[in-house]
């Protein structure tokens, strides 16, 4: 089987989180690819500190995460915004800050991450 170009992309990014990451990232999954001339778009969920449910969303360039909150979702900032001109470094280091500010430090410090 060959993979398509988006479906290649979205596993470089969840490789660059697991990287980043390390043992704050768990259980990921790739879902919802378009891999059409016009439009390209995926998701990927993971589990982050063993704590949360993000979103990654990648929709023509466009890149952002969120929370999952039962059916809701909510939004993180991030100052990488198109996924052309984004250094996924940068985007990951933000998206550790913007999880660890909704994190219990107790929790952190528990688990050895502050």
């Amino acid at each position: 089987m060959q993979l398509n170009d988006t479906l290649k992309m979205a596993m470089n990014v969840s490789d660059k989180f697991r990287e980043k990451l390390g043992n704050k990232f768990d259980y990921s999954e790739i879902s919802d690819v378009v891999d059409d001339s016009s439009h390209r778009a995926f998701k990927i969920r993971f589990t982050a500190y063993n704590y949360f449910i993000v979103l990654f969303n990648y929709d023509l360039d466009r890149i952002g995460c969120s929370l999952e909150y039962g059916e809701y979702h909510i939004s993180l900032s991030n100052s990488q915004k198109w996924y052309s001109d984004a250094d996924l470094d940068v985007f990951c280091n933000e998206l550790m800050d913007e999880l660890e500010l909704r994190i219990p430090d107790k929790f952190l410090e528990a688990h050895g991450w502050k």
